[in-house]
């Protein structure tokens, strides 16, 4: 399968990016220093923006699938800008000029606590307070994605830990299963590739926990 990937040298991405070399896939990604990224057989990186909808396009061209681990690169970086939803904007129309239908996209199960009952009721109140802006991106990424005609799948994985991957996980619709407050980068990776492999959650928005 030839797969567009954005993100690659974020934590999850990186994951990712792995997974898809070494399940035989052909990838094309996008950097914005493609010297940072280890060269390997099938692997394709083109130098840019995310932001920049002409270079967004060039990478998914011939693409059967996009997976999209998006991300600012901690708290500040995520403060400043609005990041997602016009990168989603540009991935959308990207697809719709080349063909691509399938979208896998990182998005986060805290930008929607205040909808879940099995969240303390202080942690509804104070997290989408502290992270206002960047959980706003993620809604509006979301809704961009979910207006689209696509085959889409968002990834809402919880607390992100730098561990290896267990393989094991459990997954809810839309909010994280009961007590589940954390995950490694690299099984919300693994639960990307499987949904792209069996070709399952295609409209759906699972929540990823321990």
């Amino acid at each position: 399968m030839k797969l567009a990937v954005f993100g690659i040298t974020g934590g999850i991405g990186g994951h990712l990016l792995s997974w898809a070399i070494d399940a035989g896939h052909d990838v094309h990604a996008l950097a914005r220093n493609p010297a940072a990224v280890r060269s390997r057989g099938g692997l394709t990186v083109t130098r840019g923006d995310v932001l920049d909808p002409a270079v967004v396009a060039e990478v998914i061209s011939g693409a059967d699938a996009v997976l999209s681990a998006l991300g600012p690169r901690g708290f500040d970086g995520f403060r400043k800008t609005e990041l997602l939803a016009p990168a989603a904007s540009n991935i959308i129309d990207g697809m719709h000029k080349t063909g691509a239908h399938r979208l896998i996209s990182v998005s986060a199960a805290g930008a929607f606590v205040t909808g879940d009952p099995d969240t303390s009721w202080i942690i509804r109140q104070i997290l989408p307070r502290i992270l206002a802006r960047p959980f706003a991106d993620v809604r509006r990424m979301e809704q961009v994605v979910k207006d689209s005609d696509l085959d889409w799948t968002l990834v809402r994985p919880v607390r992100l830990l730098n561990e290896p991957a267990k393989g094991e996980y459990r997954v809810r619709a839309d909010h994280p299963p009961s007590g589940g407050r954390k995950i490694a980068r690299a099984d919300v990776a693994h639960f990307i590739g499987a949904a792209l492999t069996v070709g399952s959650y295609i409209g759906q928005s699972p929540a990823v926990a321990y």
